[in-house]
């Protein structure tokens, strides 16, 4: 009796300490034969100052995305010519940058391109409002988001023309908002629509065949499909806290959406710390928790936006946590947290409100902060991946 009491304690024991993740059954996998994750650096030379056109120096204001295109050079996605979108001391002495800026691999500003003009109300009149999420295509052209907004476009790489715009500006899938844009929370009659969107957050492109993946996320909650040419495919969330489902509070839920080398697609459901991971179709095929210890003391939005590394497996999979103001390198095959970088500050290498984080092809790491970060820094990877 008692050696039954003590196997059974045993398997309670053990339940605990995997549920906790304090055991892995598969110590070889996890631990002896684990890849070594990367170390990086800040570069404090990139980027090089911006232009300062008559004696007033550009200023980026919010960074609300970043991308990467084939030659390494980084793309960002800047707010600073939105209403409201400057703070006091940007308007006295500086001047917002164009809303996208491309830089090359040694941080200078090769192009400028995007619509600052707004209208009488303030909106933009061309880009999307709350301008968000940035990709680069397999031909190199540049696609933009609005989560303030329920358009995605796609332009060429030179910003001289939009070819596709998904969606209208300034409505909204929520019908009973008189398609207004906002969270749609737990609507049923939102979160549906073929042609409009609501507030989205961030866009994918197969290279295989062009379809376009979009995390509808601050307004709606799902990640929504359309082909080349813009027409629906499927779709697959709804707000809630179940498995396949996005959290239905306001913030980007999803909030990014990103295409592994595996053939499957990765989605941020940032407001409930997870990585929720579904083939082409939608199907759910694996929950990566992002819920590292203390002393983080911020329990929210820390799936905020991914990338892998660039090797075959795409072994290391990089989480910018805005909630804890770090870049968390985890092992993707396994989705544990091997390292991370940057602590809560404004120096070079710290974080305020890392909100996306991009690769290039070197394995470097660009990191665009939001709210009251409102730069992009480089980290050099200074080891190889296996």
């Amino acid at each position: 009796m008692k050696i039954g009491r003590y196997a059974y304690a045993a398997a309670i024991l053990a339940a605990l300490l995997l549920v906790f993740g304090i055991w892995n059954p598969f110590p070889n996998q996890a631990r002896g034969d684990a890849p070594v994750p990367p170390k990086f650096r800040v570069d404090t030379s990139w980027p090089k100052p911006l232009p300062a056109p008559g004696g007033h120096q550009w200023v980026t204001g919010e960074v609300g995305g970043s991308c990467v295109d084939s030659h390494d050079h980084i793309f960002t996605v800047n707010r600073g010519f939105m209403k409201g979108g400057l703070v006091a001391q940007d308007g006295d002495t500086s001047i917002p940058s164009p809303p996208i800026i491309e830089y090359d691999p040694n941080g200078n500003v090769v192009n400028t391109w995007g619509d600052p003009a707004q209208n009488p109300d303030g909106t933009n009149a061309v880009m999307p409002n709350g301008i968000h999420g940035c990709f680069v295509d397999h031909q190199d052209n540049v696609w933009i988001a609005g989560n303030a907004d329920g358009v995605v476009q796609k332009w060429t790489h030179d910003g001289k023309t939009m070819l596709l715009q998904i969606g209208t500006k300034g409505k909204c899938d929520w019908p009973a908002n008189n398609n207004a844009c906002g969270n749609s929370g737990n609507d049923s009659n939102a979160n549906k629509s073929h042609t409009l969107l609501n507030e989205p957050a961030d866009i994918a492109v197969d290279p295989e065949n062009g379809d376009v993946y979009i995390a509808d996320g601050y307004g709606n909650h799902r990640i929504v499909v359309f082909d080349k040419d813009g027409v629906y495919l499927r779709q697959w969330g709804s707000p809630g806290s179940g498995p396949g489902q996005f959290g239905a509070a306001d913030g980007g839920h999803p909030h990014c959406v990103v295409l592994g080398k595996d053939g499957l697609i990765y989605t941020c459901d940032r407001g409930q710390n997870r990585i929720e991971v579904f083939d082409r179709q939608g199907d759910l095929k694996r929950i990566i928790p992002v819920n590292p210890p203390s002393p983080f003391d911020r329990s929210t939005l820390r799936a905020c936006d991914i990338d892998f590394s660039p090797d075959n497996d795409q072994t290391f999979l990089y989480d910018a946590d805005l909630g804890s103001d770090k870049v968390w390198i985890m092992n993707r095959a396994l989705g544990s947290i091997l390292d991370g970088l940057g602590n809560a500050g404004h120096n070079a290498g710290e974080f305020i409100f890392p909100h996306t984080v991009t690769v290039d092809s070197k394995g470097n790491l660009y990191v665009a902060e939001t709210i009251n970060g409102r730069r992009i820094q480089k980290f050099v990877q200074q080891s190889r991946q296996p």
